[in-house]
C-alpha cells in the first residue's frame, strides 16, 4: 500500500468513524469550509504536495481573513476565491508553515517540507538541557498545560496518567495531603521520594507549588539520567522548571475555577435493627442468651427501631459534607524585551473536605512567585556575555484535617465501628452524652460493655475538631551568567531557602462515656508548637560547547555544590498545659492559660550536616547520529563515619540515531526517527541515615535507673546506650541498566517509546540480630538488596481532519517485577505492621528475601468448614486427622476457616504464615483522549493501576463484639452453603477465625480511574473585536467513576500507618477515599 493510499484510508477511516460522511466534493462545499465570495475576488486554483504525492487534508486560508479557507482533497488539489493581492496560509500537522503571495498567479503548486522542531525541541537534563533527539537516557516530560488542564490542587495529582514508570499514590483524599512516588518500583524500605529540583534548585517540596506555576515536568528515571545528582537520585529525579519571562508584549492570564466535591461511594453500614439482629446472632453462635435490648434503649425508641420507622444512626453519613467547596486562583504576568524578561504570578487554592461536616477539614494556599533574567552586557556581534537573574517562590498554607491515621487515631475508623442504635443528639437537641449513655434504656448502655459512646461528640473535642497548620516556606536563587568566549559558560547559583511552620491544638472538656479513658476529659488542655528554620547552597558549573569538523559535537560540563545545615539555623519548640480561660481554639495560646507558668516545654535545634560534591559530564555525538555520554560524581556528607563519608557515582550511556543511516533512506516516506539507547550508571541514597546515626548514644529516660549501696527500694536517676555504634554504615547504592527505542511516523503524528530496566538497590539499611551480651537485640546494618525490573511502553498519535479539528490519543503502561534478594543477616527477615490491622493480630508485614518490600503476611485459606464431615476432611488433609494440630484444636467446629499447612508438616503453626498479597501495583497504565474543533476542546484522562492488593479490616479490636459492621456480614457464614470464604461471627470472636491475619482480610484493589473529564469553549472565535486573545469557559469533572472489584471506599491507598515503617502500605482501616468532583472555570488571556 503506498503512502497516498494510506493516507486516504486513515482520513476516511478517522471520518467514519466520527459519523461522518464522507465524499471530495462534500467536504470540499460544506458549509464549514465554503469559501466566502467576495466582490472583486480571484479564483485560485493550486495543489499541495509532499516528496512522496499529494498531501490531503492539508489547511489553506488566506492570510488575515481565517473564515475564507479550503481543505485538499484527495488529489491534494484546492480552489479558493481571495482578494487581489492577498496571501496564502498551508498548514498540516507535521510540515513547516507555508505562506504563498498570490500576486498575478491563478494557479499554485505548492510543495511542503517536513517540520523537524520535535526533534529539535530540547529537553531539560541535570544542570542544562540537551536537544530531544540527543538524549541517551530514560526521561519523560510532561508540559505545565497538561498539568493545569487536570485542575489539582497539588501537582503530583496530575501526573498518574502521563508518566509511565512513575508510580503515584494518594496518602489519602483529605485535603493538603500529599502523595506516595516511586519511580520504578520501591528500591528502598525508606522513604520512595524522588529528587525535586525546582529551578535548579535541589531539595525543594514539589507539594508546595502551585500547578498553575509550573512551565513543565522531566522526569529522569535512569541511572543514567540520574548519575549527575549522585548520592541524592537512587530514587529517581524530577526537574521542575516554573513559568519564565519571555520577550515580547506583556501577557496576563487568569485561570480560575470553582466546584463541588462529594464522597464517591459509601460503605453500606447496618441499620440499627440489622446491627441487634447480627449481635444476637453472634451471641447464639456461641451458645450464650440473646441481648435484652430494652436494657439499653428506651422503650419508643427501640420501638421504632424494629419496625422500621428508625433506621437508628448512619456515623460515616452522619459526618459527610455534602458539596465541599473547592476554588483555585492564578494570575500570572509575562513579558520582556530582548534583553531583560520577567514573570509573576500568584494563586490561591481552597478545598473544603468531603468528610467532618461538623469540624473542619480544609486546605487553603496562598503562593507567589517572581523570575527575571538580564543582559548586563552583550557584545557587538550580538552574544550575550553577562547575565543575571533570579527566581523567587512563597508558599503560605492552612490546614485543619480528622485524625486519619491507624486504628487508634482516625475518625472514619471510629464511625465505621460505632453503634448504630446510639443517637447523635439527646432530646433536648444536645449531643449524646454520658449522662445519656447510664440513662438509656433501663440499664444505660455502660451495662452493655464499656466503650459505647457518641463518636461524634468524641469527635467535636477531640484533636480532629480542634487543630491548626500554618506552614510559610521562601525559596530565592540568584544566579550569574558569564560567556567569555563563543560556547564556554560559567554559571554560579546562590539559593536560599526558609521556612517557618505551627501547629495548635485544644482538647475540651467533655464527657462521652467516664469508663473508657479517651472517651471523656475532666481538664482542657492546649498544645503549640513552632519551627523555624533556614539553609543555603551553592552551585558553580562550567559548561563548554564546540564541534570539530562540524561532525564531532562536544558538551563538557563540570561543577561543584555544597550545602550545610547547622544547629542556629532554626529550632523547634512544643509547650503544653491545661486550664483554658476561654475554653476554644482560637485562644488556645500560652498566654491564655491558666497553668501557663506549669507548661511542659520541649525543644530542639536544627540539624547538623554538611555536603559538598564535584561532578563532570561529557556528551558526544557525531553528526547527531552517534551519542556517547558519561557522568562521574563524587560526594560527601557529614552523616557518615570518617572514611564512610565519600561516596562516588558514576554512569555511561550511548544512543544510535538509526533512522540517519543511508540504508533508512527507502523508509523516510514513514519513519521520521528512530533512536535506540543504553544506559548503565549508579545513584546513591543517603536519606535513610539519620545524622551521626554511626555513633553510638546515651539515653536519659525512664529505663535508666541504678540503685546503690545494695539498695533495692530506691533509685537515682542516669543514663544508658540507647544505640550501638556502627561505623561502617553507609550510602544505599542504586544499580541501574535500561534499554530503550524512541520512534516517530508518518511526520510526527504516531510517536512510540519503549524502556527496559534492570535496577538493583544494594546496602539497604535493615534491623539485623546481634549477640544479647551487647544488650540490644538488633542494630541497624547495611544488609539488604532490592531488584526492580521492569518495561514501560508509551504511544501517542496527534493528528489533524481538516483546517478545524486536531485530536490526540495518548496510551502508556508499565510493568515491574519487585523482589528482596539478600538480606546479609543471620535473619532473612524484617517485621512490619504490628497490630496495624486491627488490636491483637500481630504482624501483617515483611521484608523478606524472596518477595515484595512489605508483602502480606499470614495464613492462607481454602475455604470454611461446612459441617462435620468437612470438618475431618480438613483435618485429615493439613492436620494428620487430629484437632490439636489445628490453629483452632479441640474447639474446631463447622464455620471454622480452613488455614492451609502451607509446609507440610501436618500441622497448622506460625510456620505456615506465607505471602498473601502485594500492596505494589504490577502493572500501572494511563490513557489521555483530547480533540478541538474551532473553539470546542475535549479532554479525558484516566488511569489504571492492576494487580495489587490491600488488607482492610474496619475493627479497631479483632475481638470487638460490639462493634458495628458493614453490610458485607451477611455474607458471612451462618449455616452450611451460606459462605466459603468468611466464617462465623462469635462472642468476642474468640479463637482464630478473625484474631490471626489471613487472606480473608486480603482484597484486590485493581481499579481504573477515569480521572477527568473536560469540556471548555474559546469566545474569542465567535468574539470578534474581543480584547482578549482567550476566553475559555470549561466544564470539568474529576474522578467520575472507578471501576473496580475492591469493597471499601477507595481502591487507591498509599499511606504507611506507622511513619516509622514507610514500607509498610496498603493497609485500610478506614481511609479517606479520594472525592468525586464537578467544577467550572475560565482561562483568560490579554
Amino acid at each position: 500500500m503506498n503512502l497516498n493510499l494510506r493516507k486516504s484510508v486513515l482520513l476516511v477511516g478517522a471520518l467514519a468513524s466520527l459519523g461522518l460522511s464522507y465524499t471530495t466534493e462534500a467536504l470540499a462545499t460544506s458549509p464549514n469550509f465554503a469559501v466566502n465570495s467576495v466582490q472583486q475576488s480571484k479564483k485560485v486554483t493550486g495543489n499541495v504536495s509532499d516528496a512522496e504525492g499529494p498531501i490531503i487534508g492539508a489547511s489553506v486560508v488566506e492570510k488575515g481573513n481565517p473564515s475564507n479557507g479550503a481543505v485538499t482533497d484527495l488529489d491534494g488539489n484546492f480552489t479558493l476565491n481571495v482578494k487581489p493581492g492577498a496571501t496564502i496560509v498551508v498548514t498540516y500537522i507535521g510540515y513547516q508553515k507555508q505562506e504563498i503571495a498570490v500576486g498575478n498567479q491563478s494557479s499554485l503548486k505548492i510543495t511542503m517540507k517536513t517540520d523537524d522542531k520535535t526533534l529539535d525541541e530540547v529537553v531539560v537534563v541535570g544542570y542544562g538541557v540537551q536537544k530531544k533527539k540527543l538524549v541517551t537516557g530514560s526521561t519523560i516530560e510532561v508540559k505545565g498545560d497538561d498539568i493545569q488542564k487536570m485542575n489539582t490542587t497539588q501537582v503530583l495529582g496530575a501526573l498518574q496518567s502521563q508518566t509511565p514508570g512513575v508510580n503515584i499514590q494518594a496518602n489519602s483524599g483529605q485535603p493538603g495531603d500529599g502523595f506516595k512516588i516511586s519511580i520504578r518500583g520501591a528500591g528502598t524500605n525508606g522513604n520512595t521520594a524522588p529528587l525535586y529540583i525546582i529551578d535548579g534548585v535541589a531539595g525543594g517540596d514539589i507539594n508546595s507549588l502551585n500547578p498553575a506555576d509550573i512551565e513543565r515536568l522531566d522526569v529522569l528515571k535512569d541511572a543514567a539520567s540520574c548519575a549527575i545528582y549522585g548520592s541524592a537520585a537512587a530514587n529517581g529525579v524530577i526537574l521542575v522548571t516554573t513559568k519564565q519571562g519571555k520577550q515580547g508584549k506583556v501577557q496576563v492570564t487568569y485561570d480560575a475555577n470553582v466546584g463541588w466535591s462529594n464522597v464517591y461511594r459509601l460503605p453500606q453500614m447496618l441499620t440499627a435493627k440489622q446491627y441487634m439482629d447480627v449481635q444476637n446472632m453472634v451471641r447464639y453462635n456461641s451458645g450464650s442468651a440473646q441481648w435484652d435490648w430494652s436494657k439499653y434503649i428506651d422503650e419508643d425508641l427501640l420501638k421504632a427501631y424494629n419496625d422500621g420507622t428508625n433506621a437508628g444512626t448512619d456515623w460515616v453519613d452522619a459526618i459527610r459534607n455534602k458539596n465541599a467547596v473547592t476554588t483555585s486562583h492564578a494570575l500570572n504576568v509575562t513579558g520582556g524585551s530582548d534583553r531583560s524578561t520577567f514573570s509573576v504570578g500568584t494563586g490561591y487554592q481552597y478545598q473544603d473536605g468531603v468528610f467532618g461536616k461538623v469540624v473542619k477539614s480544609d486546605f487553603r494556599r496562598f503562593t507567589f512567585r517572581i523570575n527575571s533574567e538580564h543582559v548586563i552586557y552583550r557584545n557587538a556581534k550580538g552574544r550575550d556575555i553577562v547575565k543575571i537573574g533570579e527566581n523567587v517562590y512563597y508558599q503560605h498554607k492552612q490546614t485543619q484535617g480528622l485524625q486519619i491515621g491507624n486504628q487508634y487515631s482516625n475518625e472514619l475508623s471510629n464511625m465505621l465501628r460505632a453503634n448504630p442504635c446510639v443517637p447523635i443528639y439527646n432530646k433536648d437537641g444536645g449531643y449524646f452524652d454520658w449522662n445519656d449513655i447510664k440513662a438509656s434504656g433501663t440499664d444505660g448502655w455502660q451495662s452493655y460493655n464499656t466503650y459505647t459512646s457518641n463518636p461524634i461528640l468524641r469527635m467535636v473535642n477531640s484533636q480532629s475538631g480542634n487543630n491548626k497548620s500554618i506552614n510559610q516556606n521562601l525559596h530565592a536563587t540568584g544566579y550569574l551568567e558569564i560567556s567569555p568566549i563563543k560556547g564556554l559558560t560559567y554559571r554560579g547559583q546562590l539559593n536560599y531557602n526558609q521556612s517557618t511552620w505551627t501547629w495548635r491544638a485544644y482538647l475540651p472538656i467533655f464527657s462521652a462515656n467516664e469508663m473508657t479513658a479517651d472517651t471523656y476529659r475532666k481538664t482542657d488542655n492546649a498544645t503549640n508548637q513552632i519551627g523555624t528554620s533556614w539553609g543555603w547552597s551553592t552551585t558553580n558549573t562550567l559548561n563548554y560547547k564546540f564541534d570539530l569538523n562540524k561532525q564531532h559535537n562536544f558538551d563538557i560540563l563540570v561543577g561543584t555544590e555544597y550545602g550545610e545545615s547547622r544547629p542556629d539555623f532554626g529550632f523547634s519548640l512544643s509547650a503544653n498545659t491545661t486550664n483554658s480561660v476561654f475554653g476554644d481554639l482560637t485562644h488556645a495560646y500560652m498566654d491564655f492559660m491558666k497553668d501557663r507558668t506549669a507548661a511542659s516545654v520541649s525543644g530542639s535545634p536544627n540539624s547538623d550536616s554538611r555536603s559538598m560534591s564535584y561532578f563532570g559530564r561529557v556528551n558526544y555525538n557525531f553528526n547527531e547520529k552517534y551519542m556517547l555520554s558519561a557522568i562521574m560524581r563524587a560526594d560527601g556528607n557529614s552523616k557518615f563515619a570518617p572514611g564512610k563519608r565519600w561516596g562516588y557515582f558514576p554512569s555511561v550511556s550511548a544512543g544510535w540515531v538509526i533512522s540517519n543511516e543511508k540504508f533508512m533512506a527507502k523508509t523516510a516516506s514513514w519513519l521520521d526517527f528512530l533512536k535506540l539507547r543504553a544506559g548503565w550508571g549508579q545513584n546513591g541514597n543517603a536519606q535513610t541515615v539519620s545524622n551521626f546515626e554511626w555513633q553510638s548514644t546515651f539515653a536519659y529516660n525512664s529505663t535508666s535507673y541504678y540503685s546503690f549501696n545494695g539498695s533495692k527500694d530506691s533509685f537515682v536517676s542516669g543514663a544508658s546506650p540507647s544505640r550501638l555504634e556502627n561505623q561502617e554504615l553507609t550510602w544505599e547504592t542504586s544499580e541501574q541498566t535500561n534499554i530503550g527505542l524512541d520512534a516517530r511516523f508518518l511526520r510526527g503524528r504516531l510517536g512510540f517509546t519503549f524502556d527496559w530496566y534492570d535496577k538493583k538497590t544494594k546496602d539497604l539499611l535493615v534491623d539485623v540480630p546481634v549477640d544479647a551480651t551487647t544488650g540490644f537485640s538488633t542494630m541497624k546494618k547495611n544488609a539488604g538488596t532490592v531488584e526492580n525490573k521492569g518495561i514501560e511502553l508509551a504511544l501517542n498519535w496527534n493528528d489533524k481532519i481538516g483546517k478545524d479539528f486536531q485530536y490526540n490519543v495518548g496510551w502508556n503502561m508499565a510493568y515491574n517485577h519487585n523482589e528482596v534478594t539478600a538480606i546479609n543477616s543471620s535473619q532473612n527477615y524484617n517485621d512490619g505492621g504490628n497490630d496495624l490491622l486491627s488490636q491483637g493480630t500481630g504482624v501483617i508485614a515483611r521484608f523478606e528475601v524472596g518477595h515484595p518490600i512489605g508483602y502480606f503476611w499470614g495464613y492462607k485459606t481454602d475455604g470454611v468448614m461446612q459441617n462435620a464431615a468437612d470438618v475431618q476432611a480438613y483435618l485429615d488433609k493439613n492436620c494428620n486427622g487430629d484437632a490439636a494440630n489445628s490453629l483452632q484444636g479441640a474447639s474446631i467446629k463447622p464455620g471454622d476457616l480452613k488455614f492451609v499447612d502451607t509446609n507440610g508438616d501436618g500441622r497448622i503453626t506460625s510456620d505456615d504464615k506465607t505471602d498473601i498479597g502485594n500492596p505494589h501495583p504490577d502493572v500501572t497504565m494511563g490513557i489521555n483522549l483530547g480533540a478541538s474543533y474551532k473553539g470546542f476542546d475535549i479532554s479525558v484522562v484516566g488511569y489504571a493501576a492492576l494487580g495489587q492488593q490491600v488488607a482492610r479490616s474496619f475493627r479497631k479490636f479483632a475481638d470487638g463484639e460490639a462493634e458495628n459492621y458493614t453490610t458485607e456480614v451477611f455474607s458471612y457464614w451462618h449455616g452450611e452453603g451460606t459462605s466459603n470464604k468468611y466464617p462465623l461471627l462469635a462472642k468476642m470472636n474468640e479463637g482464630p477465625n478473625w484474631q490471626q491475619i489471613s487472606d480473608i482480610y486480603i482484597e484486590n484493589a485493581s481499579y481504573f480511574r477515569l480521572q477527568n473529564l473536560t469540556v471548555g469553549y474559546d469566545f474569542t472565535k465567535i468574539w470578534k473585536n474581543s480584547p482578549f486573545s482567550q476566553l475559555r469557559v470549561y466544564f470539568a469533572a474529576q474522578n467520575l467513576f472507578t471501576i473496580t472489584g475492591y469493597k471499601g471506599m477507595d481502591p487507591e491507598n498509599g499511606m504507611a500507618l506507622n511513619s516509622g515503617e514507610s514500607w509498610v502500605t496498603g493497609v485500610d482501616v478506614g481511609n479517606y477515599p479520594q472525592p468525586r468532583t464537578y467544577m467550572v472555570g475560565v482561562n483568560v488571556k490579554f
